[in-house]
């Protein structure tokens, strides 16, 4: 993680969000790199992936890997 120095990109919160707003914001940053952070929390840390990894990630939610 990174302190968050990404004020130059735009940051997408889901529609599903909760309504108390407990969530996470995504971002391209650049070379395909993806940075997520918590909504409330917006100077702080940025988790950041690289492209094959998100990749990876977002195709293990949508097949239902992580689902407990």
């Amino acid at each position: 993680m990174s302190a968050n120095n990404h004020n130059d990109v735009i940051w997408k919160k889901s529609a599903l969000s909760a309504a108390s707003g407990n969530c996470v914001e995504v971002a391209r940053l650049g070379e395909g790199r993806v940075g997520v952070r918590d909504s409330k929390d917006r100077s702080g840390p940025v988790l950041t992936f690289a492209p094959g990894a998100w990749d990876s990630f977002v195709g293990g939610v949508k097949s239902g890997e992580f689902d407990i």
